[in-house]
Protein backbone atom coordinates (compact mmCIF):
# COMPACT_ATOMS: atom_id res chain seq x y z
CA UNK A 1 0.00 0.00 0.00
CA UNK A 2 2.84 2.39 0.87
CA UNK A 3 4.47 1.87 -2.55
CA UNK A 4 1.18 2.75 -4.27
CA UNK A 5 0.97 5.99 -2.27
CA UNK A 6 4.53 6.79 -3.35
CA UNK A 7 3.45 6.16 -6.97
CA UNK A 8 0.66 8.73 -6.48
CA UNK A 9 3.22 11.30 -5.35
CA UNK A 10 5.52 10.56 -8.29
CA UNK A 11 2.52 10.90 -10.61
CA UNK A 12 1.62 14.30 -9.16
CA UNK A 13 5.18 15.60 -9.56
CA UNK A 14 5.39 14.22 -13.11
CA UNK A 15 2.04 15.72 -14.11
CA UNK A 16 3.06 19.16 -12.87
CA UNK A 17 6.67 19.33 -13.98
CA UNK A 18 6.40 17.65 -17.39
CA UNK A 19 4.53 20.62 -18.88
CA UNK A 20 5.83 23.56 -16.90
CA UNK A 21 9.33 24.44 -18.17
CA UNK A 22 10.98 23.56 -14.87
CA UNK A 23 12.49 20.11 -15.57
CA UNK A 24 10.73 16.96 -14.44
CA UNK A 25 14.17 15.30 -14.12
CA UNK A 26 15.36 17.83 -11.54
CA UNK A 27 12.24 17.36 -9.49
CA UNK A 28 12.42 13.57 -9.71
CA UNK A 29 16.01 13.67 -8.44
CA UNK A 30 14.92 15.71 -5.41
CA UNK A 31 11.85 13.51 -4.83
CA UNK A 32 13.96 10.38 -5.07
CA UNK A 33 16.27 11.76 -2.37
CA UNK A 34 13.40 11.79 0.13
CA UNK A 35 10.99 9.12 -1.10
CA UNK A 36 12.52 5.90 -2.33
CA UNK A 37 10.39 3.43 -4.25
CA UNK A 38 11.02 -0.10 -3.00
CA UNK A 39 11.98 -1.46 -6.41
CA UNK A 40 14.96 -2.49 -8.49
CA UNK A 41 17.11 0.24 -10.13
CA UNK A 42 16.04 -1.17 -13.54
CA UNK A 43 12.35 -0.74 -12.75
CA UNK A 44 12.87 2.78 -11.38
CA UNK A 45 14.77 3.79 -14.53
CA UNK A 46 11.90 2.50 -16.68
CA UNK A 47 9.15 3.86 -14.40
CA UNK A 48 10.43 7.46 -14.47
CA UNK A 49 10.15 7.45 -18.27
CA UNK A 50 7.02 5.37 -18.89
CA UNK A 51 5.03 7.34 -16.30
CA UNK A 52 5.13 10.13 -18.90
CA UNK A 53 2.64 8.21 -21.06
CA UNK A 54 -0.08 9.28 -18.65
CA UNK A 55 0.92 12.91 -19.07
CA UNK A 56 1.01 12.64 -22.86
CA UNK A 57 -2.52 11.23 -23.02
CA UNK A 58 -3.70 14.50 -21.45
CA UNK A 59 -2.27 16.37 -24.48
CA UNK A 60 -3.94 13.96 -26.91
CA UNK A 61 -7.33 14.47 -25.28
CA UNK A 62 -7.13 18.24 -24.72
CA UNK A 63 -5.85 19.02 -28.23
CA UNK A 64 -7.61 16.23 -30.16
CA UNK A 65 -9.36 18.65 -32.53
CA UNK A 66 -6.08 20.38 -33.35
CA UNK A 67 -4.00 17.27 -34.01
CA UNK A 68 -6.34 14.58 -35.36
CA UNK A 69 -6.40 14.96 -39.16
CA UNK A 70 -9.41 12.74 -39.95
CA UNK A 71 -12.98 13.98 -39.61
CA UNK A 72 -15.94 11.63 -39.87
CA UNK A 73 -18.82 13.96 -40.64
CA UNK A 74 -19.93 11.66 -43.42
CA UNK A 75 -19.47 8.03 -42.30
CA UNK A 76 -18.94 6.78 -45.82
CA UNK A 77 -16.30 9.41 -46.64
CA UNK A 78 -13.91 10.54 -43.91
CA UNK A 79 -12.37 13.95 -44.59
CA UNK A 80 -8.63 14.48 -44.35
CA UNK A 81 -7.54 17.91 -43.11
CA UNK A 82 -4.25 18.62 -44.88
CA UNK A 83 -3.20 21.38 -42.49
CA UNK A 84 -3.08 18.80 -39.69
CA UNK A 85 -1.17 16.33 -41.87
CA UNK A 86 1.36 19.11 -42.52
CA UNK A 87 1.53 19.82 -38.79
CA UNK A 88 2.44 16.17 -38.12
CA UNK A 89 5.10 16.26 -40.83
CA UNK A 90 6.62 19.31 -39.13
CA UNK A 91 6.50 17.51 -35.77
CA UNK A 92 8.34 14.55 -37.33
CA UNK A 93 10.98 16.89 -38.77
CA UNK A 94 11.43 18.53 -35.35
CA UNK A 95 11.87 15.10 -33.71
CA UNK A 96 14.58 13.86 -36.09
CA UNK A 97 17.66 15.37 -34.32
CA UNK A 98 16.73 14.09 -30.84
CA UNK A 99 15.54 10.72 -32.16
CA UNK A 100 18.81 9.98 -33.99
CA UNK A 101 21.07 11.10 -31.15
CA UNK A 102 18.85 9.48 -28.50
CA UNK A 103 18.82 6.09 -30.19
CA UNK A 104 22.59 6.11 -30.71
CA UNK A 105 23.83 7.64 -27.46
CA UNK A 106 21.00 7.41 -24.87
CA UNK A 107 22.96 5.16 -22.48
CA UNK A 108 26.13 7.25 -22.86
CA UNK A 109 24.42 10.55 -22.03
CA UNK A 110 22.52 8.96 -19.14
CA UNK A 111 25.77 7.67 -17.61
CA UNK A 112 27.59 11.00 -18.11
CA UNK A 113 24.96 13.58 -17.20
CA UNK A 114 22.19 11.93 -15.13
CA UNK A 115 23.74 13.16 -11.86
CA UNK A 116 22.91 15.96 -9.45
CA UNK A 117 25.53 18.52 -10.54
CA UNK A 118 25.00 18.31 -14.35
CA UNK A 119 21.22 18.47 -13.81
CA UNK A 120 21.58 21.46 -11.46
CA UNK A 121 23.81 23.32 -13.92
CA UNK A 122 21.30 22.71 -16.74
CA UNK A 123 18.49 24.00 -14.51
CA UNK A 124 20.40 27.19 -13.73
CA UNK A 125 21.71 27.85 -17.26
CA UNK A 126 18.29 27.52 -18.86
CA UNK A 127 16.72 29.46 -15.99
CA UNK A 128 18.98 32.37 -16.85
CA UNK A 129 18.18 31.81 -20.55
CA UNK A 130 14.44 32.18 -19.87
CA UNK A 131 14.95 35.47 -18.07
CA UNK A 132 17.31 36.89 -20.71
CA UNK A 133 15.21 35.76 -23.70
CA UNK A 134 12.00 37.14 -22.21
CA UNK A 135 13.61 40.51 -21.44
CA UNK A 136 15.16 40.75 -24.91
CA UNK A 137 11.91 39.76 -26.57
CA UNK A 138 9.80 42.14 -24.48
CA UNK A 139 9.66 44.81 -27.16
CA UNK A 140 9.80 42.46 -30.16
CA UNK A 141 6.79 41.31 -32.14
CA UNK A 142 6.50 37.57 -32.68
CA UNK A 143 6.76 36.54 -36.33
CA UNK A 144 4.95 33.22 -35.91
CA UNK A 145 1.55 33.75 -34.29
CA UNK A 146 -0.32 30.66 -35.55
CA UNK A 147 0.58 26.97 -35.72
CA UNK A 148 0.12 27.04 -39.48
CA UNK A 149 2.84 29.72 -39.73
CA UNK A 150 5.51 27.30 -38.48
CA UNK A 151 7.64 26.30 -41.47
CA UNK A 152 9.63 23.07 -41.81
CA UNK A 153 12.81 25.08 -41.25
CA UNK A 154 11.39 26.59 -38.03
CA UNK A 155 10.28 23.13 -36.87
CA UNK A 156 13.76 21.71 -37.46
CA UNK A 157 15.38 24.58 -35.53
CA UNK A 158 13.03 23.94 -32.59
CA UNK A 159 14.06 20.29 -32.86
CA UNK A 160 17.71 21.28 -32.41
CA UNK A 161 16.81 22.87 -29.09
CA UNK A 162 14.92 19.72 -28.14
CA UNK A 163 18.15 17.84 -28.81
CA UNK A 164 19.86 19.90 -26.09
CA UNK A 165 17.29 18.59 -23.60
CA UNK A 166 17.83 15.03 -24.83
CA UNK A 167 21.57 15.32 -24.14
CA UNK A 168 21.48 17.25 -20.86
CA UNK A 169 18.93 16.09 -18.24
CA UNK A 170 17.63 19.03 -16.23
CA UNK A 171 17.41 21.26 -19.28
CA UNK A 172 13.68 20.42 -19.53
CA UNK A 173 12.38 19.33 -22.91
CA UNK A 174 9.54 21.84 -22.78
CA UNK A 175 11.90 24.53 -21.46
CA UNK A 176 14.46 23.99 -24.24
CA UNK A 177 11.92 23.96 -27.05
CA UNK A 178 10.03 26.99 -25.71
CA UNK A 179 13.24 29.03 -25.29
CA UNK A 180 14.33 27.99 -28.79
CA UNK A 181 10.97 28.87 -30.29
CA UNK A 182 10.91 32.29 -28.58
CA UNK A 183 14.43 33.02 -29.86
CA UNK A 184 13.42 32.44 -33.47
CA UNK A 185 10.28 34.59 -33.22
CA UNK A 186 7.50 32.16 -32.27
CA UNK A 187 4.81 33.51 -29.95
CA UNK A 188 4.52 32.05 -26.43
CA UNK A 189 1.15 30.46 -27.13
CA UNK A 190 2.30 28.72 -30.33
CA UNK A 191 5.63 27.75 -28.74
CA UNK A 192 3.81 26.05 -25.86
CA UNK A 193 1.34 24.23 -28.12
CA UNK A 194 4.01 23.01 -30.54
CA UNK A 195 6.05 21.82 -27.55
CA UNK A 196 3.07 19.82 -26.28
CA UNK A 197 2.59 18.20 -29.69
CA UNK A 198 6.29 17.39 -29.98
CA UNK A 199 6.00 15.46 -26.74
CA UNK A 200 3.60 12.91 -28.27
CA UNK A 201 6.06 11.00 -30.52
CA UNK A 202 9.02 11.76 -28.22
CA UNK A 203 7.42 10.29 -25.11
CA UNK A 204 5.86 7.33 -26.89
CA UNK A 205 9.23 6.54 -28.48
CA UNK A 206 11.20 6.95 -25.24
CA UNK A 207 8.69 4.84 -23.30
CA UNK A 208 8.72 2.08 -25.90
CA UNK A 209 12.54 2.03 -25.81
CA UNK A 210 12.59 1.75 -22.01
CA UNK A 211 9.92 -0.99 -22.00
CA UNK A 212 11.86 -3.01 -24.57
CA UNK A 213 15.05 -2.67 -22.52
CA UNK A 214 13.27 -3.60 -19.28
CA UNK A 215 11.27 -6.48 -20.76
CA UNK A 216 7.70 -7.41 -19.87
CA UNK A 217 8.37 -9.41 -16.70
CA UNK A 218 6.56 -7.25 -14.12
CA UNK A 219 5.61 -8.22 -10.60
CA UNK A 220 2.03 -7.48 -9.47
CA UNK A 221 3.27 -4.59 -7.34
CA UNK A 222 5.27 -3.10 -10.23
CA UNK A 223 2.19 -3.20 -12.48
CA UNK A 224 0.17 -1.40 -9.80
CA UNK A 225 2.85 1.25 -9.25
CA UNK A 226 3.18 1.90 -12.99
CA UNK A 227 -0.57 2.12 -13.67
CA UNK A 228 -1.26 4.40 -10.68
CA UNK A 229 1.68 6.66 -11.53
CA UNK A 230 0.48 7.00 -15.13
CA UNK A 231 -3.16 7.59 -14.13
CA UNK A 232 -2.28 10.29 -11.60
CA UNK A 233 0.12 12.02 -14.02
CA UNK A 234 -2.69 12.02 -16.61
CA UNK A 235 -5.24 13.63 -14.27
CA UNK A 236 -2.79 16.24 -12.95
CA UNK A 237 -1.58 17.04 -16.48
CA UNK A 238 -5.12 17.91 -17.59
CA UNK A 239 -5.24 20.76 -15.06
CA UNK A 240 -1.60 21.87 -15.46
CA UNK A 241 -1.80 22.19 -19.27
CA UNK A 242 -4.99 24.24 -19.02
CA UNK A 243 -3.39 26.41 -16.34
CA UNK A 244 -0.26 27.04 -18.44
CA UNK A 245 -2.23 27.98 -21.58
CA UNK A 246 -4.27 30.49 -19.53
CA UNK A 247 -1.20 31.77 -17.69
CA UNK A 248 0.85 32.64 -20.78
CA UNK A 249 -1.94 34.80 -22.20
CA UNK A 250 -1.07 37.46 -19.63
CA UNK A 251 2.37 36.51 -18.30
CA UNK A 252 5.83 35.64 -19.60
CA UNK A 253 8.12 32.78 -18.56
CA UNK A 254 10.52 34.73 -16.32
CA UNK A 255 9.01 33.33 -13.11
CA UNK A 256 9.93 29.83 -14.31
CA UNK A 257 13.47 31.03 -14.95
CA UNK A 258 13.86 32.23 -11.36
CA UNK A 259 12.29 29.02 -10.07
CA UNK A 260 14.75 26.92 -12.10
CA UNK A 261 17.72 28.83 -10.66
CA UNK A 262 16.43 28.24 -7.12
CA UNK A 263 15.79 24.56 -7.85
CA UNK A 264 19.29 24.18 -9.31
CA UNK A 265 20.74 25.60 -6.09
CA UNK A 266 18.67 23.08 -4.08
CA UNK A 267 19.93 20.17 -6.22
CA UNK A 268 23.53 21.33 -5.75
CA UNK A 269 22.98 21.61 -2.00
CA UNK A 270 21.51 18.10 -1.88
CA UNK A 271 24.43 16.78 -3.90
CA UNK A 272 26.92 18.50 -1.56
CA UNK A 273 25.17 17.11 1.53
CA UNK A 274 25.30 13.62 0.03
CA UNK A 275 29.04 13.92 -0.61
CA UNK A 276 29.66 15.22 2.91
CA UNK A 277 27.57 12.41 4.44
CA UNK A 278 29.44 9.80 2.45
Amino acid sequence: MLELLKAVLFGIVEGITEWLPVSSTGHMIILDEFIKLNCTPEFLDMFLVVIQLGAIMAVVILFWNKIFPFQFRDKSKPMVEMDKILLWLKIVVACIPAAIVGLLFDDVFEALFYHAIPVALALIVFGVAFIVVERVNKTKQAKVKELDDITFQTAFMIGIFQLIAAVFPGTSRSGATIVGALLIGVSRNVAAEFTFFLAIPVMFGASLLKLVKFGLSFTTLEVGVLIIGMLVSFLVSIFVIQFLMDYIKKHDFQVFGWYRIALGAVVIALGACKVITV
